[in-house]
């Protein structure tokens, strides 16, 4: 069994979706391959049951396609289908830029804040699988900020349903680095609660998103 992979605590849900989760993102399990069940279960050290309940979590996700009789599948999105994506997500992070600014207490600013230095922390060491969770949370948390259910809702789903993509966003070493480039200006924007900035520097990430992954879809 490789123990890098087996799963210390058989009983939780959430480590067992983490794992395979983590396999999708990093491209371990290719997008369009199908799930060799016996395989991963033997690897991650787990009964069956908790790694079907597991498969079914992430087809909510929209990482995975479950096929009855047939066997579960890496979801394979088009290059229309990412774009279009990431083009709802830019508007949708857009807003919620604009709201926090506006709704978000100081201390919340301030918890933000501390979790993008931990982020550049994981970029200067180039621990990027660390670095991309840490973004993924921040980009969460700042939706939160928004305070708005709704917004807070669907930018989770397409957030869910892009983790792959935005981790090959950053294979190369110059769209890692535009991409911190990036969060700076968030992150200035953010410090003065400069909405419209904010707003702004949000969705011209998620464009830039596009053009550092659209050649590797």
């Amino acid at each position: 069994m490789n123990t890098s992979l087996a799963i210390k605590n058989r009983s939780l849900h959430d480590q067992v979706v983490s794992r395979v989760r983590d396999l999708i993102i990093e491209g371990v399990l290719e997008p369009g391959s199908r799930i060799d069940e016996a395989h991963l279960i033997e690897e991650l050290g787990v009964s069956r049951t908790p790694f079907r309940e597991a498969l079914r979590t992430l087809a909510a996700e929209g990482l995975l396609i479950v096929r009855p009789s047939k066997g579960s599948v890496v979801r394979k999105w088009t290059p229309d289908e990412v774009y279009s994506m990431l083009e709802v997500l830019g508007h949708l992070e857009k807003l919620a830029g604009e709201l926090a600014c506006q709704r978000a207490t100081d201390a919340e600013i301030a918890e933000l804040i501390d979790l993008h230095e931990r982020m550049m922390g994981h970029y200067q060491s180039t621990d990027r699988l660390v670095y991309y969770k840490l973004n993924q949370e921040f980009h969460g948390r700042l939706t939160g900020l928004s305070k708005n259910d709704s917004l807070i809702e669907m930018q989770r789903i397409l957030q869910a349903r892009l983790k792959r993509i935005r981790y090959i966003g950053s294979q190369k070493k110059e769209n890692w680095a535009g991409a911190v480039t990036d969060h700076e200006v968030m992150i200035e924007a953010l410090k003065q609660r400069d909405g419209a900035a904010l707003g702004a520097a949000m969705q011209s990430h998620l464009v830039n998103t596009w053009d550092r992954v659209k050649d590797s879809i």
